[in-house]
C-alpha cells in the first residue's frame, strides 16, 4: 500500500492553482483595510475596492513572473491605482473626506498584494494590520500630536539624531583604565534605558488623566520610580485625603522596577535572564500581594488623581547625564573589582544605587558578559543597588509625605526586600 500524505495531497505547488494561497491572503488583507474605510460616510474606496486592489496587485505580480521585463506590469498597475486619487467623487462628496489617506492606503494594499504573490505573505499580513491600525486610530494619533509640546518634539529630534547619526560612528572599543569605557556600548545602553522611559512617558502624557491608579503607577514606574515617588509624596503632604491613593501609586511604581530590570537583563544579557527572573519574581509577587490585600479607604474629598509631571527621558541633558553616570560607574567598578575583587563592585552598587539602579545593573551585566563577574555576584550587586535605592526612596517618602504615607508604604517595602533575599536564596540553591 502506497504512503498517502494529506499535506502533499493538499499542496497546490504544481497545480494550476499554485497562486491561490497568495490571492486568498491578498483578499484578506484588502478586506481588513476595506472594513475600516467602509466605516466612513463617504469614501473613495471601501470594503469592495480594497480587496480588489490587493488581488489586482497579486495577479499582476503573478503575471510578471511569466513575462519580461518582470517589473513592467506591477509598475503600470501602480500608475492605475494612483490615478484613482484624481477621480471626482461626485456632488455629494464631503469636504472632510479623507481622500489622501484612502489613496495612499489603496497603493499600500496594492503593494501588499505584490508581496503576497512573491512568497512574503506573513510580512504582508503584518503590514496590513499595522496600516489598518494607523487608519483606525486617527483620533488617538491626532491627540498624541496635540499633547506633545515643542520641547518634547525637540528632545525627540535631538535624541534621534544622537541615536541614528552619532551612534553608528562611535568607536566600538574600550578606552581608559581597564578599557572599561566603550563609547558605543555606553550610548547603546542609554538608548535602551531612554527607550523604556519614553514608552512610559508618552503613555502618561496620553492617558495620565484618564486611567486609574494602578495604570498610573505602572506607567510612572517605567519612566522613573524616584520621580513618581516624589510627585505623590508631595501630593500626600499637600492633601492628606490623597494619602491612600498616593501610597498605591508609589508602591506600584516601585514594583514595576523589578519588571523593568528583568526586561533590561533580557536585552543586555539573555543568558542571565533565568537568574534575573528568579531574583525579581519573589519581591514583585509578594509586593503585589501586600498592595492587593490592603483595604482601600475612600479618599474623602479627593476624587481626582494628582497630575504626574515627569521630565521627558529623551531630553539631551538627562540622556547625557545618565551616560556620564553609567561611564563613571563602569570605570569605578572595573577599578575596584581589580583592587578588591567582588567587594569593590558591591561598594559601587551600594553608593550608585542611592540615585539610580539602572546604571549599576547595566554595569554588572556588562561585567558578566566579559566574564569579569559570575552570575551570583552579578545578581548580588543588583540586589544591593535595589536595597540601597529602596531605603533611600523610603527616606524621601517619609520626609516629604509624612508619617501616615510612610506607614502605608513600609509593609510593602519590607516585603519587597524580604522577597529580594528569597530570590537570592533561590538562585543559590539553583546553582
Amino acid at each position: 500500500m502506497s504512503n498517502w500524505d494529506l499535506g502533499s495531497w493538499l499542496s497546490l505547488a504544481d497545480s494550476p492553482y499554485a497562486a491561490l494561497p497568495a490571492i486568498v491572503t491578498s483578499l484578506g488583507i484588502g478586506l481588513l483595510m476595506g472594513v475600516e474605510r467602509e466605516r466612513k460616510k463617504r469614501t473613495l474606496a471601501g470594503i469592495r475596492t480594497f480587496p480588489m486592489t490587493a488581488v489586482f496587485g497579486c495577479l499582476l505580480a503573478v503575471l510578471s513572473q511569466h513575462g519580461s521585463p518582470n517589473w513592467l506590469l506591477p509598475a503600470l498597475g501602480l500608475l492605475v491605482i494612483a490615478s484613482l486619487g484624481f477621480l471626482p467623487l461626485g456632488r455629494e462628496a464631503e469636504e472632510n473626506e479623507p481622500r489622501t489617506t484612502t489613496v495612499v492606503a489603496l497603493v499600500v494594499a496594492y503593494g501588499l498584494g505584490l508581496l503576497s504573490a512573491n512568497g512574503l505573505e506573513e510580512l504582508a499580513v503584518a503590514v496590513a494590520i499595522i496600516v489598518t491600525a494607523l487608519m483606525y486610530l486617527k483620533p488617538e494619533l491626532s491627540g498624541i500630536s496635540q499633547r506633545l509640546d515643542r520641547r518634547d518634539l525637540l528632545a525627540l529630534l535631538q535624541f534621534a539624531a544622537l541615536t541614528f547619526i552619532v551612534l553608528p560612528v562611535l568607536p566600538n572599543q574600550g578606552f581608559g583604565p581597564y578599557a572599561a569605557f566603550n563609547p558605543y556600548r555606553v550610548w547603546l545602553m542609554v538608548v535602551l534605558i531612554v527607550g523604556v522611559g519614553l514608552a512610559g512617558y508618552f503613555a502618561v502624557r496620553m492617558l495620565g488623566e484618564r486611567v486609574g491608579t494602578p495604570v498610573l503607577g505602572i506607567l510612572g514606574g517605567l519612566v522613573s520610580t524616584t520621580a513618581t515617588s516624589l510627585v505623590y509624596a508631595r501630593a500626600a503632604r499637600d492633601n492628606p485625603a490623597s494619602v491612600a491613593l498616593s501610597a498605591r501609586v508609589i508602591l506600584l511604581a516601585n514594583l514595576v522596577l523589578f519588571v523593568r530590570l528583568a526586561l533590561i537583563t533580557m536585552a543586555v544579557a539573555p543568558a542571565a535572564l533565568e537568574g534575573a527572573v528568579l531574583l525579581m519574581a519573589p519581591p514583585l509577587l509578594l509586593g503585589l500581594l501586600t498592595v492587593m490585600l490592603r483595604p482601600r479607604h475612600a479618599a474623602n474629598g479627593q476624587r481626582e488623581t494628582p497630575a504626574l509631571q515627569l521630565s521627558n527621558p529623551a531630553e539631551l541633558k538627562l540622556a547625557l547625564s545618565f551616560a556620564l553616570v553609567f561611564a563613571i560607574v563602569l570605570v569605578c567598578s572595573a577599578w575596584l573589582n581589580d583592587l578588591f575583587g567582588q567587594r569593590g563592585v558591591y561598594v559601587i552598587a551600594l553608593i550608585s544605587g542611592l540615585n539610580d539602579v539602572d546604571a549599576i545593573t547595566l554595569t554588572a551585566l556588562e561585567m558578566l558578559g566579559k566574564q569579569q563577574l559570575a552570575l551570583m555576584p552579578t545578581l548580588l550587586a543588583i540586589s544591593i543597588a535595589i536595597t540601597s535605592n529602596t531605603l533611600f526612596k523610603f527616606g524621601l517618602i517619609s520626609s516629604l509625605g509624612g508619617r501616615l504615607l510612610a506607614l502605608r508604604c513600609l509593609p510593602t517595602f519590607v516585603v519587597m526586600l524580604l522577597g529580594l533575599a528569597i530570590g537570592l536564596w533561590l538562585n543559590l540553591i539553583a546553582g
